[in-house]
């Protein structure tokens, strides 16, 4: 099976220095332009939501005084400014871009409207979606379980530091073992940290599967768009 429509879900760490996941490394935004770049150019629609959490996590900076709403907002101004940085270098690459986001940010990037959403990606441009889901309270996984199925993607992709879902934490435990194939259920019954339960309960309500996979492997993003049996899968 190939992908003609996906939603890739970047963690902000992804985009930040390798050794602490804190800031923007500009090294580390080229390699995932790159890729995105590539897919665009064989003609799949790719929408991408951006965490934020090498800028600021709001659910973190909560607890050191300011009120959970507060810091969430400034959380996802941290995604808008991800956003941006990946716009430049996904254009550099020769790919259009837009930045949509979920409030106002009129001055740097356009407001999230779905039909002008979808407009972008049949015109072949990369969309990249910041500001979560524009509410407090809300994680950057469930803006990417709910603009997924807004915009009619086949497949949320969601890239992280392994090559997916594992029995244990493979850190921590060298018999841990990859978990090829999980359901919505399994993942909601046995509290496993893949993505928060109101992503997951958004995607199985859509019947919208997910794909667990190591982003920084090269070219990982382009053996999931073409159905390689890569990471953990979740349907």
């Amino acid at each position: 099976m190939s992908y003609n429509r996906i939603l890739l879900k970047l963690s902000g760490e992804a985009l930040g220095h390798p050794d602490s996941g804190h800031g923007i490394d500009p090294g580390a935004v080229n390699k995932i332009a790159k890729q995105v770049a590539e897919i665009a150019q064989q003609g799949v629609q790719v929408a991408v939501v951006c965490g934020g959490g090498n800028i600021l996590r709001g659910a973190e900076f909560s607890g050191m005084g300011s009120s959970r709403a507060s810091a969430d907002y400034m959380g996802m101004l941290g995604t808008v400014i991800n956003a941006l940085a990946l716009q430049d270098a996904v254009e550099n690459m020769g790919v259009q871009s837009r930045v949509m986001t979920a409030f106002d940010v009129r001055a740097a990037a356009e407001p999230f409207v779905r039909r002008r959403a979808l407009r972008h990606l049949r015109k072949g441009r990369v969309v990249i979606l910041a500001a979560g889901t524009g509410n407090p309270f809300f994680t950057t996984d469930t803006a990417a379980a709910l603009r997924a199925t807004e915009l009619g993607c086949e497949v949320l992709m969601k890239a992280t530091k392994v090559d997916g879902v594992y029995t244990a934490d493979p850190k921590k435990d060298p018999t841990a073992t990859r978990i090829e194939a999980l359901t919505y259920m399994e993942v909601l019954s046995k509290r496993l940290a893949v993505m928060d339960s109101t992503a997951i309960t958004l995607c199985m309500e859509n019947d919208l599967p997910v794909i667990v996979f190591d982003l920084f492997t090269e070219g990982n993003i382009g053996r999931v768009v073409k159905g390689e049996s890569l990471g953990t899968r979740i349907n």
